[in-house]
């Protein structure tokens, strides 16, 4: 079961991305200080799909097909893609915008993970998120 559910965890997050993309920017939070709440959600591009990857990394680990450098690489590849696809589809909402920035953001938190699990995975370092991803392909 678990299995199933690690499978399913990316696409029910980019139906979340996808959704929450659709509303204005403080339709779910405002923070009363301004700075402090464009901080916040300018900082969230780094992480938001930086999770995506992972979990796509993730659901990877629970199949029968091996990890290696080349499906690491299109984890990679589809988290940042659809971060573009995302800014794309923010263009189009009112009170949205979508800028290069925000994809280099996206992409960099993706970046950044990827080295992490390249490193973990086929370098020897990072131990415990090597054990981590060892446990998923048993689980």
């Amino acid at each position: 079961m678990w299995k199933w559910i690690f499978r399913v965890l990316p696409i029910l997050y980019m139906g979340i991305i996808w959704t929450l993309s659709s509303f204005p920017a403080n339709a779910v939070v405002e923070l009363p200080d301004l700075s402090i709440d464009r901080f916040i959600k300018e900082s969230m591009h780094l992480i938001e799909f930086a999770i995506l990857y992972l979990l796509f990394v993730f659901a990877m680990h629970t199949t029968k097909i091996p990890f290696s450098k080349r499906i690491n690489l299109v984890c990679a590849v589809i988290a940042c893609l659809y971060g573009v696809t995302d800014e794309i589809h923010q263009s189009f909402v009112p009170a949205r915008s979508a800028t290069l920035i925000d994809v280099v953001k996206d992409v960099t938190g993706v970046a950044i993970c990827w080295y992490f699990i390249d490193r973990a995975s086929f370098h020897n370092r990072f131990s415990k998120i090597a054990s981590f991803l060892r446990f998923l392909k048993k689980a």
